[in-house]
């Protein structure tokens, strides 16, 4: 007789969250920017975070994607604690070899593109591949060749980033996060440094990515966007989560006169 597991159980397991993080604490010179922070996001859900310049959004997406350290606080990936150790009651932050491992199932794409400048698109995606997992030069060219498809540049393969216009780059640095296939891919303001004409293009792969199913947290000032892709829209301001709903009552009907404030701007 085989036993299957109670529902109660399947449950949990599927509406576990993909990402989870309690109570994040962090500061800089004394200046505490994030308060406690508290933030979940399930397997194909697009949340989009809004809110002013220093409100702390790209600081919470730094301590999510293990490139900073928090103060306080747990970061959870698929239900495991990730970033740090807990030994005799004691949290420690784990070294940079088991981070670098970890890193592998976040993606992320800054607003500035970091391509390396004397390598071609191609070999900019491959990278992730050949050196942090070890794969052969074919089968990484032929993997990243399928991302640089997948994000409309497969003609510009073997181009340098300088031959390439900054939407195309983006859309580069977009292949080099998915090409090691994540868990959550985190944007932080992903168009925010390209000119106006060419915000669309980098806009479409990633609505295609949310129809595709990819998990995804976009820190962003679209707010076209977040109206039109996100499934929850977060009002981030002075290093907490103000309002978080879903988009129709977040854009029609805020419950927060901060939020009500910010959107009088934005729109």
């Amino acid at each position: 007789m085989i036993l299957l597991p109670e529902s109660s159980d399947i449950e949990r397991t599927v509406d576990q969250p993909v990402l989870n993080v309690k109570n994040l604490h962090k500061a800089y010179h004394g200046q505490e920017v994030l308060k406690g922070v508290e933030f979940e996001i399930r397997k194909g859900q697009v949340k989009a975070v809004l809110g002013p310049s220093g409100s702390g959004k790209s600081t919470m997406l730094r301590l999510m994607a293990l490139l900073e350290p928090a103060d306080q606080g747990e970061i959870l990936l698929n239900g495991n604690i990730i970033g740090t150790s807990v030994r005799n009651g004691k949290t420690s932050h784990l070294p940079e070899r088991v981070l670098a491992k970890q890193r592998q199932d976040i993606g992320m794409v800054f607003q500035k593109f970091n391509l390396f400048p004397h390598l071609t698109a191609c070999r900019n995606v491959m990278l992730g591949l050949t050196s942090v997992k070890g794969v052969s030069h074919t089968a990484a060219r032929e993997h990243a060749m399928e991302m640089l498809e997948r994000v409309g540049l497969a003609n510009r393969a073997d181009h340098y980033p300088s031959e390439l216009s900054g939407g195309q780059q983006q859309r580069v640095a977009i292949a080099r996060a998915l090409v090691l296939n994540p868990a959550v891919m985190l944007f932080d303001e992903p168009t925010s440094a390209l000119d106006p004409e060419l915000v669309g293009e980098v806009l479409d792969v990633m609505e295609k990515l949310a129809a595709e199913g990819m998990t995804m947290i976009v820190v962003t000032h679209e707010v076209r966007f977040a109206s039109r892709v996100a499934s929850e829209v977060s009002l981030f301001d002075g290093g907490v989560i103000v309002e978080q709903s879903p988009p129709d009552d977040f854009f029609n009907r805020p419950q927060h006169e901060r939020t009500r404030k910010f959107l009088s701007h934005v729109h």
